[in-house]
């Protein structure tokens, strides 16, 4: 019995949609960690998934995620940003047109609707669709057809994915949203948290940031000081992770001591720009940057965290290991893995 089980750890630790599913979000917070399962469990059934949570806060990781473990992984993947499109144009680009359907059309022009076809499409800002088009849109997802400008009936097999940061209950209690497009959307609502919700992973996603920006920019690699890290589990990043990427690429970019967070400044410990070296054309330069990916980038801030919050939970439990796991809310077993994983084992 313990093998199989063990066997069924083992399959979860290397099931490769896990793998890229972690190293897509990034996080071992429970909030994120629930998110992550959520994910998993949804993306092969073929269901509508509305995402809700604030700007930045990783809403079209969470699409690709679906997309990639989903059984549409091997077909098209097809984003509209419906926000940033003009109302008068988003419908010729949601559903096409017909050759002749209005002045200027003078050929067929397919809508993103059908450049998805057996794949998925990602709405995002689905909130911000006009109700002249909801009704269409309600059209789709209920039986697959819509209506091309100029009044050809298409037929698609497509997966509709949609995202939000707003409330879209209110826009239904206002009348802005059709309540039947809602609860067709709102089949799965995933929520992704905010930054401040999660500060936990702070550490990890600097760290992976940190790589992933001094290897893209070819400069050497320096970690931040307490200071920083502390301002940085302070603020309440109202941008999310998204602004945390961008104040850890300016870090990187200015090679200044200090960067501006929340109207304050940082103390950052930045290698000397003397000392920032170019990658250079010499391949056995020990300055060269190896190239590496998103994952292992990910891979090595969560074990790099993980060994530090395991460090200093056995340092407050005066290396009690019993106790530690208690803190670390993980078992005995796992701890004693863990410790030996990272050479803490006395």
């Amino acid at each position: 019995d313990n093998l199989m089980v063990r066997g069924v750890k083992d399959a979860e630790i290397n099931d490769p949609d896990t793998d890229y599913i972690d190293g897509l979000i990034l996080g071992r917070s429970k909030r994120i960690t629930e998110v992550k399962s959520i994910i998993k469990r949804v993306a092969e059934p073929e269901v509508t998934v509305l995402l809700r949570g604030e700007s930045g806060t990783g809403k079209e990781l969470a699409a690709q995620a679906l997309f990639r473990c989903s059984k549409r992984r091997n077909k098209p993947f097809v984003k509209v940003m419906c926000a940033a499109i003009p109302e008068g144009l988003l419908e010729s680009e949601l559903f096409g047109y017909e050759k002749g359907a209005f002045t200027g059309a003078h050929r067929n022009k397919p809508g993103k609707f059908e450049f998805a076809n057996g794949g998925i499409i990602f709405l995002d800002e689905i909130g911000d669709v006009p109700q002249s088009l909801q009704v269409k849109l309600l059209q789709v997802l209920q039986d697959g057809e819509f209506s091309k400008i100029g009044g050809k009936e298409v037929k698609v097999d497509v997966r509709v994915i949609a995202a939000t940061n707003k409330n879209l209950e209110r826009g239904v209690a206002s009348g802005t949203f059709r309540e039947d497009l809602f609860y067709r959307l709102n089949v799965v609502g995933i929520t992704m948290p905010s930054l401040r919700d999660r500060r936990e992973d702070i550490p990890v996603l600097t760290e992976a940031f940190l790589r992933k920006y001094y290897n893209l920019y070819n400069k050497i690699y320096s970690s931040l000081s307490n200071e920083t890290m502390e301002k940085f589990m302070a603020h309440n990043w109202p941008g999310n992770v998204r602004e945390l990427e961008n104040v850890v690429k300016r870090i990187i970019v200015l090679g200044s001591e200090k960067v501006d967070i929340g109207g304050q400044a940082a103390q950052v410990s930045i290698t000397d720009t003397a000392h920032i070296e170019k990658k250079t054309e010499n391949k056995d330069a020990d300055t060269t940057v190896k190239p590496c990916s998103l994952r292992e980038i990910a891979k090595e801030a969560v074990q790099k965290a993980e060994e530090e919050a395991i460090r200093k939970a056995l340092i407050a439990c005066r290396w009690n290991k019993r106790k530690a796991a208690e803190f670390l809310s993980i078992s005995y077993k796992t701890l004693f893995y863990k410790m030996r994983q990272y050479n803490l084992l006395e």
